[in-house]
């Protein structure tokens, strides 16, 4: 059952067009459950993604949209006592797509955006709540797969991101990842 919820976490849908004046429509959906059980206590988590896209065709090679990201992590313990945490995030994407034959095609995503997360507990740790910025580039490649229908493949990218906290301490945290080779995902597309 995990590993049916891992491949459906990974998998991507989307359709695209790839003639110039065309929609682009496209999204990730992502969902993992894990329960963590030992002598003291348990631990029960669940999260969820997701992460949608429409762009428009304006070029042969070149398409612009926006973009966005909305998830949630839960963490409850067996003493009643449990953790929120919300993601979300808004911003612009730019497509550049290159035909390599008739099957395959690469592309490389980059997106920069505005992003907000917050924390709420019942455990009487104060509730938290960040604001920043993200920027990514996300490379993939294309297999047409007959008439206009394929898949795309993923394997990591480049992201930068800023988050600075409310309250006393206002925590700035700034993250860089490199994760090429180390993050995977599978995504449909049709061609319209």
């Amino acid at each position: 059952m995990k590993k049916i919820l891992v491949i459906a976490a990974l998998a991507m849908f989307s359709f695209a067009n790839a003639q110039k004046g065309s929609i682009l429509v496209m999204g990730s959906v992502g969902y993992n459950s894990q329960k963590d059980s030992n002598s003291i206590s348990d631990t029960n988590q669940h999260s969820f993604s997701f992460s949608p896209k429409v762009g428009y065709q304006f070029h042969e090679n070149w398409t612009g949209g926006i973009e966005g990201r909305v998830s949630t992590l839960k963490q409850e313990l067996s003493n009643h006592t449990e953790s929120k945490n919300t993601s979300f995030g808004v911003g612009g994407f730019i497509r550049y797509s290159k035909p390599l034959n008739e099957t395959f095609s690469a592309y490389a995503d980059f997106g920069v955006g505005y992003q907000n997360t917050k924390t709420t507990n019942n455990i009487g740790v104060p509730n938290t709540e960040g604001y920043g910025v993200y920027a990514a580039i996300t490379p993939a490649i294309f297999i047409n797969v007959s008439k206009g229908f394929g898949l795309n493949f993923n394997i990591g990218g480049l992201g930068y991101s800023t988050l600075k906290y409310d309250g006393v301490n206002g925590n700035r945290i700034k993250s860089f990842n490199f994760n090429l080779g180390q993050a995977f995902s599978v995504g449909i597309s049709k061609n319209f």
